[in-house]
C-alpha cells in the first residue's frame, strides 16, 4: 500500500494545474455519485442531491451565502449530472491549454477561481435584484464549473481570436466564433428554466475578455491572486532580490521590463496575424516565457 501511496502522491505532483482542475472536478463528481449509488443499494443513501447542493453548491439568497460563504468556491467543482460535467470539461481542456501555454499555469488558475467568482456575483446580483427572481430567491442555487470554464473561453478567444480548432464536420474554426456562439446560446437562453447558470456563464465571460483586454494595457487583475496562491514562492523571490545590491537590482527590474514588453509584441502579433506568423525565434521565447511562470 505504502508503494501505491508513492505512485499515486508522484503521478500527481507531474500533473499541470489544468489536468488538476480536472481530475478535481472529475475526482468530487465520482466520490459524490458513487457513494451515493453504492448506499442507495441498501435503501439509505448517504446523500442525495439535495444534500449535496445544500452543503457546496451557491445559494442566490444573501442569507444563506453569510452561513456558507466557502459556496462560492465549492460551486465551481460541484457536479451532479453527467453531460453537465462533460461538456464543461471538453471547453476546459481546449481552451485551457491555450492559456496555459501562452499565459501560464498561474494565470490559468487566477482565471479560473476569478472567472467563477465573477459568475456567482453576477448570479447572485441577478437574484437579489430582478423582481422575475423573487419567488425562487429562498431556494435557488448554482453548481458546476460553467461559469470558470467561459471565462478561460473568452480569455482564450480575446487572446488568440484567430487560433482554429478543427471541429468534425465544420473543419477548422477560429475560436472567437465558437466563443461568440456559446455566448448568444447563453442570452438567447437565459429565461429558460436555467436562467440563474446562464447568468453565472455570462458573469464568467465578462471576466474573462476584461483579464485579457486590461492584460494587453499592462494591467493583471489577477495578479493578487497568483500571489497570494504562490506566496510562499513570492516571498523567497523577493528575499532574494532585496540581498542583491542596486546596480543588480536596476538591471534585474529594466531586464523584467523588457522581456514583458517583448511578450507583449508577440501576443499582438498573435492576435493579429495568428500563431503560425511567429518565427522560431519568437516560439521559443514564447515557450520560456510561459516556463518561467511555473
Amino acid at each position: 500500500m505504502s508503494g501505491l501511496s508513492q505512485r499515486l502522491r508522484t503521478s500527481l505532483h507531474g500533473l499541470n494545474p489544468l489536468q488538476r482542475i480536472m481530475l478535481l472536478n472529475v475526482g468530487i463528481f465520482l466520490v459524490i455519485r458513487i457513494i451515493n449509488a453504492i448506499s442507495g443499494l441498501f435503501l439509505f443513501p448517504i446523500f442525495i442531491e439535495i444534500d449535496v447542493t445544500e452543503s457546496l453548491a451557491l445559494p442566490a439568497s444573501i442569507d444563506r451565502l453569510m452561513h456558507k460563504p466557502w459556496t462560492i468556491i465549492t460551486y465551481m467543482f460541484l457536479h451532479w449530472e453527467f453531460f453537465h460535467l462533460l461538456s464543461n470539461m471538453l471547453f476546459l481542456y481546449y481552451f485551457g491549454r491555450l492559456l496555459l501555454e501562452y499565459l501560464g499555469p498561474k494565470k490559468l488558475v487566477a482565471t479560473y477561481l476569478l472567472g467563477g467568482i465573477a459568475g456567482g456575483f453576477f448570479y447572485i446580483l441577478a437574484f437579489n435584484t430582478i423582481p422575475l427572481f423573487a419567488g425562487d430567491l429562498p431556494i435557488s442555487v448554482a453548481m458546476g464549473a460553467s461559469a470558470s470554464v467561459m471565462a478561460i473561453t473568452l480569455a482564450a478567444a480575446t487572446l488568440l481570436p484567430d487560433y482554429e480548432f478543427s471541429i468534425v464536420l465544420l473543419g477548422p474554426v477560429r475560436i472567437k466564433w465558437i466563443a461568440l456562439a456559446v455566448l448568444v446560446m447563453d442570452v438567447i437562453n437565459i429565461s429558460s428554466s436555467n436562467t440563474g447558470g446562464h447568468i453565472a456563464h455570462l458573469g464568467g465571460a465578462l471576466y474573462g475578455y476584461l483579464f485579457v483586454r486590461f492584460l494587453r494595457q499592462g494591467t493583471d487583475i489577477s495578479g493578487w491572486l497568483q500571489r497570494l496562491l504562490t506566496f510562499g514562492f513570492q516571498h523567497r523571490t523577493m528575499r532574494t532580490v532585496h540581498r542583491s545590491s542596486k546596480g543588480s537590482d536596476s538591471q534585474y527590474l529594466t531586464a523584467k521590463k523588457d522581456r514583458e514588453e517583448r511578450l507583449d509584441l508577440i501576443l499582438d502579433k498573435i492576435s493579429r496575424s495568428g500563431y503560425g506568423s511567429l518565427s522560431s525565434e519568437e516560439r521559443d521565447f514564447l515557450f520560456k516565457a510561459s516556463k518561467d511562470q511555473e
